[in-house]
């Protein structure tokens, strides 16, 4: 196949890319800049990508591991490999977004900010539904641990070195409590690779860490008071206006 009969996006693409060397980590440098020109949409669904020689003359690895690079993403959701008519790229309904590479990609090509929009609603339904139940099932050892927590994060709130992790702990505690291992595992994955970007850290002062410790503080009441309905409530809205204060406005959105 000649440069000129590969799809124009991809090609483009591995055009306007640095080659990879032999020593830059192979497959894994491969998958990422497979994920990427797909995520950014330099090839769009339907589409396939160059054949395996051709990708392996660009990344300058060997067609092996092109082979299991592209067998990688298939098995995140992104493409899709069948004899006789190459590799496709799927729709995005298909791909896998709590895979750690895709949503890496999707928060580093983020500047709508969409995904970190999703991400706080999301986080917002799973964790107010998770402290509601620990409000209901909570033991007294437990309500103690979240007690305990948030004196953390009253210790912590003119530190800005310690407040936002003293902040994820009682988030992952009240998650844990809830029971919930399901939805605890999916909000955790969200939560800790969203906090990698500087996009969801935003506007972060010491003013919005003691709005953040209070309401941290009406979660906690909630749940010491057995208050299920309170508590998913005040997890809700929490997250939901930290996020807006956080959030800086896009350049479309200026």
């Amino acid at each position: 196949m000649s440069e000129e009969s590969v799809p124009t996006g991809i090609g483009s693409a591995l055009r306007s890319s640095s080659p990879r060397t032999p020593t830059a980590r192979l497959g894994v440098a491969v998958v990422h800049d497979l994920v990427e020109a797909i995520v950014k949409g330099d090839v769009p669904p339907g589409d396939t990508l160059p054949p395996e020689e051709k990708l392996a003359q660009h990344f300058a690895v060997s067609r092996t591991v092109i082979r299991e690079s592209v067998k990688r993403v298939e098995e995140k959701g992104l493409i899709s490999v069948a004899p006789g008519r190459g590799t496709t790229v799927q729709p995005k309904t298909s791909w896998n977004v709590l895979d750690p590479v895709v949503l890496a990609v999707l928060l580093e090509n983020d500047s709508s900010l969409g995904v970190l929009d999703e991400i706080s609603v999301i986080r917002a339904a799973l964790e107010g539904s998770m402290s509601a139940a620990t409000a209901q099932h909570g033991t007294p050892e437990q309500i103690a641990q979240v007690t305990a927590s948030l004196a953390r994060m009253e210790e912590s709130v003119e530190d800005p070195e310690v407040f936002p992790d003293a902040d994820l702990d009682f988030h992952f505690l009240v998650m844990t409590l809830s029971g919930n291992e399901l939805a605890s595992s999916i909000t955790k994955i969200l939560f800790t690779r969203a906090r990698q970007s500087a996009r969801f850290v935003g506007n972060q002062s010491t003013d919005a860490f003691h709005l953040t410790l209070e309401e941290h503080r009406r979660v906690h009441d909630a749940i010491a008071a057995g208050d299920p309905v309170e508590a998913e409530a005040a997890m809700r809205a929490h997250i939901l206006d930290a996020w807006r204060r956080r959030r800086f406005p896009t350049a479309r959105e200026r």
